[in-house]
């Protein structure tokens, strides 16, 4: 029993230390912590779910009763992570690329949705829409997902890695998106501003941002509506 106290304490000063955000929705408050990068912490309802775990650290944060991994770069996908996050009953949610690296995933691919607990996950497409230098894509189409999370009537989008495609653009009703940004690999801040702009979030947190500009993403968004929060993801 202490150490299970010890271990709650631990995780909820960590969570703060980290600068957890709070939503009301109907079915109660949801959680969520960013941790580095593209890995980020929900709770909700008593469940913990972990987007991407991969960076930062995660020695003080609680076991995992669902994990959605979006794809197969080590910035997304650590199994090492996973394997230390995993309890009896874990639910690890991914598209096919993931699914062969990692045993025991629930396969989910662009345009398909599940539901896990309380939580309905909608595979949305991520991809890039010019090659590298090389002729080859840093992110191929259908080979990894951003996701659409609802809970308790809200709808919280992680764009995963993508440029600013029309899937995105597409979207609608979203409560809070996470929109990646980072050259050469996704796209850049005015471009993610862009993409924005079409699907009109209420809320937006730049994410994936490792050197970009983050106040030409938020310049980019004056005058649009919409909220943008900027937080540390990149914690010393």
């Amino acid at each position: 029993m202490k150490r299970l106290l010890t271990a709650l304490i631990l995780a909820a000063t960590a969570a703060a230390a980290a600068g957890t955000e709070e939503f009301a929705t109907d079915a109660g408050p949801l959680r969520l912590t960013p941790i580095q990068h593209a890995s980020l912490m929900l709770q909700a309802g008593g469940k913990v779910l972990y987007i991407d775990p991969a960076q930062g650290k995660y020695d003080a944060l609680p076991p995992a009763d669902y994990i959605l991994i979006t794809d197969i770069h080590g910035d997304h996908l650590a199994p090492a992570v996973i394997g230390k996050l995993k309890k009896a009953g874990t639910v690890i949610v991914a598209p096919k690329a993931v699914a062969e690296k990692v045993a025991g995933c629930t396969v989910i691919s662009n345009g398909e949705n599940k539901t896990i607990g309380d939580f309905k996950v909608e595979a949305i497409p991520m991809y890039n829409l010019k090659p590298a230098a090389n002729g080859t894509f840093y992110h191929d189409k259908g080979r990894g997902n951003g996701y659409l999370l609802t809970y308790g009537g809200k709808r919280f989008y992680f764009s995963g890695d993508t440029d600013a495609i029309p899937e995105m653009k597409a979207l609608r009703n979203i409560d809070v998106a996470f929109v990646c940004m980072n050259l050469p690999y996704t796209m850049p801040p005015e471009v993610a501003a862009e993409a924005v702009r079409a699907f009109h979030p209420a809320v937006v947190y730049p994410y994936h941002y490792s050197g970009s500009d983050l106040a030409l993403f938020s310049k980019a968004l004056e005058g649009s509506g919409i909220e943008v929060r900027v937080r540390d993801w990149y914690p010393k």
